[in-house]
Parts: C-alpha cells; sequence; structure tokens
C-alpha cells in the first residue's frame, strides 16, 4: 500500500518508506519515528553547497562541496578527502 501512496517518488526513496511503514507495523519503529522519516523522505532533494548530507539509510555523513552542471551532487563524507557522486534524490538533508 505505502508503495501505491508513495509512487511518485524516486525508486529509492520509495523503498526507504516502505521500509520505515513495514518496520512501524511490525512494532520496530514507533509513530513519530516513522513519520519523520517519511516527511524527510518526501522533501523536495535541492542542495547548495554547505549543507550537511546524509545517505538513504545513514551509512554515510557528509557536506555538499559543489553542485554539477547536470544536477548531481558533490559532496565529501566524513572524515575523508575524497569526493563522492550521488544523484539528488539519494540524499537526505541533515539536521543541524
Amino acid at each position: 500500500m505505502a508503495g501505491a501512496l508513495f509512487a511518485d517518488l524516486p525508486t529509492g526513496r520509495r523503498r526507504e518508506v516502505a521500509s520505515a511503514v513495514a518496520h512501524y507495523i511490525a512494532g520496530v519503529l514507533d509513530r513519530e519515528a516513522m513519520v519523520a522519516i517519511v516527511e524527510s523522505l518526501c522533501e523536495a532533494a535541492s542542495f547548495a553547497p554547505g549543507d550537511r548530507v546524509k545517505t538513504l539509510r545513514s551509512s554515510k555523513h557528509g557536506i555538499v562541496v559543489r553542485l554539477a552542471p547536470d544536477g548531481r551532487i558533490i559532496w565529501r563524507p566524513d572524515g575523508t578527502r575524497i569526493e563522492l557522486i550521488a544523484l539528488p534524490e539519494s540524499l537526505l538533508r541533515e539536521a543541524h
């Protein structure tokens, strides 16, 4: 059902929404946590250099270095000097 309700989201974000809802139904997540996850995944993916970001599963955190002309995000994970390239819909803005 969650997949149908959020069909307009990019595939990765839709998968994470379905996972959050399933975890809520299974009793692993409380309602507030599930709602916060779903709301953050539904936000428009708009970033600027200096923004703090994290991957959809929160496995990496970092900072946006610059935006590529084609719309991709060049970002640097915390604790590294390497730069990664990501699509905007594959990152979430971190709360300050």
